[in-house]
């Protein structure tokens, strides 16, 4: 996906099984659709960040989707039910947070995803505003110097182009079916 362009459809499995779609966030001034697992070292180390991050701007209607794609015949630990498992342990059931499972992984292609964590933020009209990195330290939190996502969804909600719409991502390959 190139700055500019709409967000593509999905119609995912969630942790709490059932099917959920792009037009549920239909309303939201900002959305954040983040390639993520559970077996993927940077995504293990996002994942609070990540809720704390929800947290703080829920209430502005952001909305953030987390998409599992790996192959969990090579990763069991990135199967649906490892899913539920995260969900329950980051209390995502009593958040608006999806976790989403892209079992035939097209919704990963079409995004053009190739990492574990990998974010692509959209503004209110579903145009591509940022994609990459969450921050530069994910080592680290307390050592983090650009928080190059939360700077993209400040500047989304507030209607405003985002000075950086691209970091490059760092993180652990999607494990592509053989």
């Amino acid at each position: 996906m190139q700055i500019g362009d709409k967000l593509p459809e999905f119609d995912l499995i969630g942790f709490d099984d059932q099917k959920h779609s792009n037009y549920e966030y239909a309303d939201k001034y900002a959305l954040a659709v983040i390639f993520t697992c559970n077996s993927s070292a940077q995504s293990k180390a996002y994942s609070e960040r990540l809720v704390k991050l929800f947290e703080r701007y829920e209430d502005d209607n952001f909305g953030i989707i987390g998409i599992n794609s790996n192959d969990d015949k090579q990763s069991p630990e990135d199967s649906l039910a490892m899913m539920k498992l995260a969900a329950f342990h980051f209390k995502l059931q009593k958040l608006h947070f999806m976790y989403l499972k892209d079992e035939d992984q097209s919704v990963a292609k079409r995004f053009g995803a190739t990492l574990n964590p990998e974010v692509f933020l959209f503004n209110s009209k579903r145009e591509l505003v940022y994609k990459g990195a969450i921050d530069d330290c994910w080592e680290n939190e307390a050592m983090v110097t650009n928080v190059f996502l939360e700077d993209a969804i400040e500047s989304a909600l507030d209607g405003v182009e985002v000075d950086y719409p691209e970091e490059t991502p760092v993180g652990t390959p999607i494990i592509w079916k053989k």
